[in-house]
């Protein structure tokens, strides 16, 4: 376990999370989804699974079903619109936060970047992140 909760919320404060627990995985997702939502070259996040986890206000939910067929709920500020973390019904002890909604960022520290073959020439990845043209399996 990690000792201090990983916290953060949406750019307006209405809604909020902490997750006590070790991340499981911290990744960029070069995939179009992930570029579409971000509205840049990738999207960034922290993995928890059976993590400590409190979600304050009401976040609002898309779901999408992913490359592989997992649905995922990407949970958002209905009123500022900052996306704050993932969700999956199959899956509810796997919880996923955005980096950039992270109270502190300093502590993404990425180590795998996954769907780099949808990568753009301008999205490099920082030396010694381990590249995955696909998810891996």
């Amino acid at each position: 376990m990690s000792g201090k909760p990983f916290t953060g919320g949406c750019a307006c404060g209405a809604v909020r999370y902490a997750v006590a627990g070790a991340p499981l995985m911290m990744n960029d997702c070069q995939c179009r989804h992930c570029q579409r939502r971000s509205g840049t070259g990738h999207g960034s996040y922290v993995t928890f699974k059976d993590a400590a986890v409190t979600v304050t206000g009401q976040a609002s939910t898309w779901e999408v079903v992913g490359d592989l067929g997992t649905v995922k709920g990407h949970n958002f500020c209905p009123t500022c619109g900052t996306p704050t973390h993932l969700t999956f019904p199959a899956m509810p002890e796997i919880f996923i936060v955005h980096a950039g909604s992270l109270d502190e960022p300093e502590r993404y520290q990425p180590a795998v970047a996954l769907f780099a073959s949808s990568a753009h020439a301008w999205d490099t990845v920082a030396p010694g992140v381990t590249r995955f043209d696909r998810m891996p399996g």
